[in-house]
């Protein structure tokens, strides 16, 4: 076919805010898993699905989730739209919150927001209150990178107030409210805890006083993707029954070894909830989707998830214990309520250095086949790696391979 002319320029045709952005990277974007990788980059869990499957791992075809909490999916049914309401599943995810640590009201599918994953939560708060080219929202670096990718994409300016990297990356809470106090334009602030890169929870009285402030008009976002590695009694999800602003997010990505099904919660007041849920495309949970989260919240299945998560830990104290052995591995920053590490690499002169640490991570990926996370660049993380906790043979052969490589990089030899 002969070349065509046109007047078509992307470069004037696409909204500029989209040309310029930066997207949302991990490290799969540089090492592709061949089968036999340890992959300890992306904070999955290593320990698999929290369901009581079979040997062969199959789900077998039938019409809905049977009293034992089996996973029974109706292929037959595929034909049909999805439940747009996803009430039943709701009711669970209220059960599982619903711990009357911090109040004695109930949470109620009223409360809840579902989609795919926390991200489209993320892309649809910024919409629901963000006018593009005008308002803004608060970030705490370092922090989940794809609140800044949404803010970009809708043309939303982001004001950075870093976490105090000297005092365990806790907030700056004066700071961010004397932001808020400045600029009426900022309708947004996002706080990850526990924080990721950082793996630590954000003290509940510091998310208070951003609360309290008396004169800002916003919403206030905690994201607790992590947060079934914490503590019991860490969540904030009941807390959306005393504030009207706040929106807690969570995900069965994480401690429920769901990263697959792409399913992510947003508890927050009956106001906020139905903004949300009518702005939602109609059917945005798969039935697949829901069968599978709500047979996970099963009692039976609840359980597979805890004896997974409490390897998980089990794991994470050897790694607290045994990565400081390695010479080259310096401390750990931030904390130890989630299921990853972030831990700095230092150079031959016993300093974080970005270097050492960039080049352990390609080497540990090139040449031994454990992908970890550089995360050097971010704020306060200096020749830092962020480290997945994975099985105990994936953790032993992680061990084994990081003191091979820092070895070769302090000395100057191969690996």
């Amino acid at each position: 076919m002969a070349s065509r002319t046109s007047a078509f320029d992307l470069s004037k045709c696409a909204r500029p805010n989209i040309l310029k952005l930066q997207p949302y990277r991990c490290a799969r974007d540089d090492y592709k898993d061949d089968g036999t990788n340890v992959l300890l980059d992306a904070n999955e869990n290593a320990y698999g699905p929290g369901l009581a499957l079979d040997a062969a791992g199959n789900l077998p075809a039938a019409s809905t989730v049977n009293d034992a909490g089996s996973p029974q999916i109706d292929f037959l049914g595929l034909n049909r739209y999805p439940d747009p309401y996803q009430i039943e599943l709701k009711k669970l995810l209220c059960n599982l919150r619903n711990t009357k640590v911090h109040t004695q009201k109930d949470l109620t599918p009223d409360n809840l927001f579902v989609g795919v994953g926390s991200d489209e939560a993320i892309d649809a708060l910024v919409r629901c209150f963000c006018v593009p080219g005008r308002d803004k929202i608060i970030t705490c670096p370092p922090t989940y990178g794809m609140y800044a990718v949404t803010a970009d994409v809708n043309d939303v300016e982001i004001v950075k107030v870093p976490l105090d990297a000297d005092n365990g990356f806790q907030l700056q809470t004066d700071k961010i409210n004397e932001a808020l106090s400045a600029d009426e334009r900022i309708k947004l602030v996002y706080i990850c805890s526990p924080g990721n890169p950082t793996a630590n929870l954000i003290r509940k009285e510091d998310i208070l006083k951003v609360l309290e402030h008396p004169t800002w008009n916003g919403v206030v976002i905690v994201d607790e993707a992590y947060i079934d590695f914490a503590p019991e009694g860490s969540s904030l999800a009941e807390w959306v029954n005393e504030w009207p602003n706040l929106v807690v997010m969570q995900t069965m990505s994480k401690a429920f070894g769901l990263a697959g099904i792409r399913l992510g919660s947003v508890f927050t007041t009956p106001e906020i909830a139905t903004l949300l849920n009518n702005m939602k495309a109609p059917y945005n949970i798969p039935s697949p989707t829901s069968v599978i989260a709500q047979a996970a919240l099963a009692p039976k299945n609840l359980a597979v998830m805890d004896q997974n998560r409490t390897n998980i830990i089990t794991q994470r104290e050897r790694m607290l214990a045994e990565m400081p052995k390695i010479p080259g591995v310096g401390r750990f920053l931030g904390g130890q309520a989630s299921n990853f590490l972030l831990v700095q690499i230092l150079d031959s002169n016993g300093k974080p250095d970005n270097v050492t640490a960039l080049g352990a991570y390609e080497a540990m990926a090139e040449k031994k086949g454990v992908v970890v996370r550089f995360r050097g660049k971010e704020y306060g993380c200096e020749g830092s790696l962020r480290v997945t906790v994975g099985t105990e043979d994936e953790v032993t052969r992680f061990l084994k391979e990081l003191k091979v490589v820092l070895h070769s990089l302090h000395t100057g030899t191969q690996v």
